[in-house]
């Protein structure tokens, strides 16, 4: 007996992406936005640790930062999901190819947060797996994305303004889902 894998038509932007800083609540708002689709929930910082069977932060001081990104931008790239609320890790933003893949899945929401929010929420991010370069303060890093998430983005929520099913509605009601 022999099978025939079911070839799956294109769906055009099947996916949801949620990008933004370390604490914009990427993870938790993408769990409620897919159980409120019926959707698939994907956190790419989990699945970066599952392919390497390492936390991220062992992933970060076993290859360097370079590697990392270098990872983070290969395993995204390569995503072929349909139907699926994608939470990627707050670096993904640096990965060109990774971007432009998340872009062709369909909309990229920024998950907003003011910079006292993020030092509030994240503190000195020691033992995140914090894509950040040597030297760099978590202000320097806060400033360097925010720009790239804005350029990314097809909708922006502030996270750090409402309520999470509040910044649910927001997606919702901005994203038009076939």
């Amino acid at each position: 007996m022999s099978f025939t894998p079911i070839q799956r038509e294109e769906v055009k932007r099947p996916c949801i992406t949620l990008v933004g800083m370390a604490g914009a609540g990427k993870s938790t708002l993408g769990g409620l936005l897919a159980r409120r689709l019926g959707w698939s929930q994907l956190d790419t910082d989990r699945y970066m640790e599952s392919y390497y069977g390492l936390s991220l932060q062992r992933i970060m001081d076993t290859y360097g930062l370079e590697d990392f990104l270098r990872i983070e931008e290969r395993l995204v790239s390569e995503l072929t999901l349909t139907r699926t609320v994608i939470s990627t890790g707050g670096s993904v933003i640096y990965g060109p190819e990774a971007v432009q893949r998340l872009k062709e899945l369909g909309p990229v929401v920024l998950l907003d947060i003011d910079e006292t929010t993020f030092f509030e929420r994240v503190g000195d991010g020691e033992n995140r797996g914090l894509a950040i370069g040597p030297g760099k303060t978590m202000r320097d890093l806060y400033n360097e994305r925010l720009p790239l998430y804005r350029k990314a983005a097809d909708l922006t929520v502030r996270t750090d303004q409402c309520a999470p099913e509040e910044c649910v509605d927001q997606i919702l009601q901005h994203i038009k889902i076939a």
